[in-house]
């Protein structure tokens, strides 16, 4: 399979890009691929440092006020436009994929006006500008979420799951011991993502000490940027902190109960692990998705919520401790999220393309 793949900016976009290489290449060993990312935003060191052949391209955001930048932005796109013709034309892919972001815009508008089959994914149950834009481009669109599934044509649209939960599933489950944290204990696990959150860090920093008598233990993920802070901090012997987990679904798999941000991709690994979460999202992304991304689990009861506004000492312990003793309450969470998960993303994903491919080519 020849594919051209592209997704920029942060990595709920780049992560299911790579997981859905990935999985091509496990199929396809001789599979080549193409990457066609930004020059100014992470894809750019990431993708060839995975040894996949990276092409970049000059775009930005659209702004969502009148400004004349956007001028800017619009002479970029059709500069970017020109050339993904081009790159699309020479490497002459099977298949033109798109996992988001606003880089995906010219590359997947060059590959359906040279006849090539497109396929693009949306992680977030809130449809993405760049998603919104190229729905009359795409053969084929993959959702994560089926309340997402209403918002594309029906003859488009497919639910797919997030193509990193495959990954997650693989791990092994982390030794809890490696962490200094004691084997037969219930865990909690605090992570707001891998930069952290001043503000979400900043209170939870404020009440550690109270978790002091509590018959768990708390692992919080501070994030990098923050760790220097508060590692000399003294906390109870039941609270551990660290700056970072490399590979985290290993150390979810261990986990009783987690406290997080709702991005698409660490959602996805929430529902294959089915990992009870009480949610706090972050109210300052787009379109506030990660809210919308939470409350689609939070109304099947297959999670919890807690807004930023709303997280207090009070609130945050006395939901970790009802949710935690209330065995019913949370084994119905558990069994919820069980029956939402999807276990085989990827390989949907994969499954679809082929199709696309096959019947293009004649073959049925």
């Amino acid at each position: 399979m020849r594919v051209v793949i592209s997704a920029g900016g942060t990595g709920g976009h780049i992560y299911p890009a790579i997981a859905i290489i990935n999985k091509i290449k496990e199929e396809e060993p001789d599979s080549e691929i193409l990457y066609i990312g930004t020059s100014d935003r992470m894809e750019k060191d990431l993708i060839p440092e995975l040894g996949i052949k990276y092409e970049e391209i000059k775009v930005s955001g659209l702004k969502r006020k009148l400004t004349l930048e956007n001028f800017r932005v619009l002479y970029q796109f059709l500069h970017a436009r020109n050339k993904c013709k081009k790159l699309i034309k020479e490497f002459d892919p099977d298949v033109v994929i798109g996992a988001g972001g606003y880089v995906t815009g010219p590359v997947i508008w060059a590959g359906k006006k040279l006849g090539k089959k497109t396929f693009i994914h949306e992680q977030n149950s809130v449809v993405g500008l760049s998603n919104k834009y190229l729905t009359k481009y795409a053969d084929k669109i993959g959702v994560s979420f089926s309340s997402t599934l209403d918002k594309f044509p029906k003859d488009k649209v497919v639910l797919t799951g997030n193509p990193c939960s495959e990954k997650a599933i693989g791990m092994k489950k982390a030794n809890k011991e490696a962490y200094g944290l004691t084997k037969n204990k219930k865990l909690v696990l605090i992570v707001m993502g891998s930069l952290g959150s001043k503000t979400v860090n900043d209170k939870i920093v404020s009440f550690l000490n109270d978790f002091k008598d509590k018959d768990y233990e708390i692992l919080f993920v501070t994030g990098n940027s923050y760790y220097e802070k508060v590692k000399k901090i003294r906390v109870p012997d039941n609270v551990k902190i660290v700056p970072f987990v490399y590979e985290l679904p290993s150390l979810m798999k261990a986990t009783d109960l987690m406290v997080s941000r709702a991005g698409a991709s660490t959602m996805s690994e929430i529902l294959v692990l089915n990992i009870p979460t009480i949610f706090i999202p972050s109210p300052y992304v787009t379109n506030n998705h990660q809210y919308k991304n939470a409350m689609d689990l939070v109304n099947q009861n297959a999670a919890l919520i807690l807004e930023e506004k709303n997280l207090t000492k009070d609130n945050l312990i006395n939901l970790i401790d009802d949710t935690l003793s209330d065995k019913t309450k949370y084994k119905n969470i558990k069994d919820n999220l069980k029956e939402l998960g999807i276990k085989d993303s990827a390989e949907r994903i994969y499954e679809v393309l082929k199709g696309m491919i096959m019947d293009d080519k004649k073959f049925f």
